[in-house]
């Protein structure tokens, strides 16, 4: 699986673009790309904006008709990998009923992008805890997902933001691990993973290891 950018060649409301507008939205994505894998190769910190345009191949004038600075496009950057992965997830769990099973469909899927997308993976895992307060992407479905399994009866959990700090804790060590070379980490141990967060957050053993040994859904193309 691979998580590709969205499409430049309509806007918002799926118009189709001009031919103008479709050169521009190719050169802010070029843009954006390259400061992905900026974020993914630990380098964003220390890259001028020389750095940035010579890596998305654009005139280094054209950077500030897209972003402020440095850190607009960063963020952009960043928001884009979180929103599209919680996207995929929306779209994968959207038939699934029990709010038990949909979180602990997230965090494998989340969990196994180390190993299916290790680009996206390291952005994540390099962003660290501020994750966690992004009001897009992966926090926001992680607590909604935590909120429904409690309302539900599912998970005994008397502070959802705790366990929201638990679960991105679990997950963004583990996409660490995956990141190490030589890592000896598999799709078992990413299950165990999830396991363990639905004993902690109050089913018993049995239902836990069940729901985290079914099989996943597909990711759409």
């Amino acid at each position: 699986m691979t998580v590709e950018n969205p499409s430049t060649e309509s806007d918002a409301s799926g118009q189709p673009l001009t031919r103008l507008e479709r050169r521009k939205a190719r050169t802010r994505q070029a843009l954006v790309d390259a400061a992905r894998r900026m974020l993914a190769a630990g380098t964003a910190t220390n890259s001028s904006i020389q750095d940035i345009t010579d890596a998305a191949d654009v005139g280094f004038g054209s950077f500030y008709n897209y972003f402020e600075g440095k850190q607009d496009l960063f963020d952009a950057a960043l928001n884009e990998v979180l929103e599209h992965w919680g996207q995929l997830l929306d779209q994968v769990v959207a038939g699934v009923d029990d709010p038990a099973e949909v979180f602990a469909i997230s965090v494998r899927m989340s969990g196994r992008l180390g190993l299916t997308n290790p680009e996206t993976a390291a952005v994540v895992s390099r962003t660290g805890f501020v994750l966690l307060d992004s009001p897009i992407g992966l926090a926001p479905r992680a607590a909604r997902d935590l909120q429904r399994a409690v309302d539900a009866e599912r998970f005994k959990v008397a502070n959802v933001a705790v366990a929201l700090s638990t679960t991105g804790g679990a997950l963004l060590g583990l996409l660490h691990l995956l990141g190490q070379e030589g890592n000896t980490i598999g799709e078992d141990d990413i299950d165990d993973l999830a396991e363990q967060l639905l004993r902690m957050f109050g089913l018993n053993a049995r239902e836990a290891h069940k729901l985290a040994r079914r099989a996943l859904p597909v990711l759409p193309p």
